[in-house]
């Protein structure tokens, strides 16, 4: 068995039986699933929906930030100096199961995983990052930090664009009406959150959190720079010297009585995503009756699980993105082009709605 094979089969049962979804689809679902190979691009259709949901989910990836400007880290030109920088999708994400767990979860999930013949890794994704590790911020915390000082200066000068904006706008409209969105977002710069979202989960941690690796402590911090010692590092050129500063001199906790090493409070290579999160993230997917994917490949794990899951129990999901994704073929939906374009018309105020 391939490591691409193991990896696609061990995440999609793991991700599945993390969020409690370990129920065999019924038959009339299966049909409604294998339906949807040519997905519609008609926006009119698509507003019909909308218009009757009381419940959205919108998960959003990189792409939804690229159009703000941020790097993606993703593909040919996913580097920060020599290092590779994305965050891959692989087994050691997820918490680990014996053999019987195992084998009982697939048993549960296999009628669920027959739905998703055109989900894959890509390939690129299951290689060693080296730098987005706990092991090389244990080995190397100057470094890491640089790269992560780098981001949070970066995002510092970005704002939300006219996706992020309409997302947030058609939340604080449609909660006055008794509806509910909810945002699940891949992406750890705070953009949905500086846009106005209030409803956000934000599965991989956020750039403007640090955790305390010796009390645990998890705190919000917006210094610029985070501390004396990184003002002016972090800059990608691969021909920049590392800084090499000295421990006792990156940042530090604030707690009292503890003064113990900082770290991002985002999710690297070989970490477990936060269950509290995750148990949110079921609730929302279980209850909506729309879901929008939002400019992400639908290739990093496990959010590359939640649509088709929810596709496959009957809810129209709807893909927006600038091309088809491996999984596009089980969604009702499909809108290409930038999400700053597409997402404002989608989630435009409806003729029949009473407030706009």
């Amino acid at each position: 068995m391939s490591l691409l094979h193991f990896a696609t089969r061990h995440q999609i049962l793991q991700v599945l039986c993390e969020l409690g979804l370990n129920t065999r689809p019924a038959h009339k679902t299966l049909k409604t699933c294998v339906a949807m190979s040519h997905p519609s691009s008609t926006i009119a259709d698509f507003r019909k929906f909308f218009a009757k949901a009381k419940h959205i989910a919108i998960i959003t990836g990189a792409g939804v930030s690229a159009e703000s400007g941020v790097p993606t880290f993703r593909g040919p030109g996913g580097f920060w100096r020599k290092w590779k920088a994305e965050v891959p999708a692989h087994p050691s994400d997820m918490k680990k199961m014996t053999q019987r767990e195992n084998d009982k979860c697939w048993r549960d999930c296999e009628r669920t995983y027959a739905l998703l013949p055109a989900l894959r890794v890509d390939p690129t994704i299951l290689e060693s990052t080296d730098l987005a590790t706990p092991e090389t911020f244990m080995k190397n915390p100057s470094l890491v930090w640089e790269f992560y000082h780098y981001r949070r200066e970066l995002m510092l000068t970005k704002n939300p664009n006219p996706a992020h904006i309409a997302i947030a706008e058609c939340e604080a409209r449609l909660s006055v009406q008794g509806r509910r969105v909810v945002v699940i977002t891949q992406n750890i710069d705070e953009l949905h959150r500086k846009a106005g979202t209030k409803n956000l989960l934000e599965i991989h941690g956020s750039l403007f959190k640090t955790r305390c690796i010796s009390c645990g402590n998890v705190a919000e911090n917006y210094k610029s720079p985070i501390c004396p010692a990184l003002e002016g590092k972090g800059a990608p050129d691969p021909d920049v010297p590392e800084a090499r500063i000295p421990v006792e001199k990156l940042p530090k906790c604030e707690e009292k009585g503890c003064n113990g090493s900082l770290r991002p409070h985002v999710v690297w290579f070989g970490e477990n995503l936060d269950p509290k999160i995750l148990d949110k993230v079921n609730k929302e997917l279980a209850a909506c009756d729309l879901c929008l994917v939002v400019g992400t490949s639908s290739v990093v794990y496990p959010a590359a699980i939640f649509a088709p899951h929810v596709s496959a129990r009957g809810v129209p999901v709807a893909e927006f993105n600038m091309e088809t994704t491996p999984v596009t073929q089980n969604f009702r939906f499909h809108f290409s082009g930038p999400c700053g374009t597409t997402i404002p018309e989608a989630l435009a105020c409806h003729e029949s709605e009473s407030v706009c």
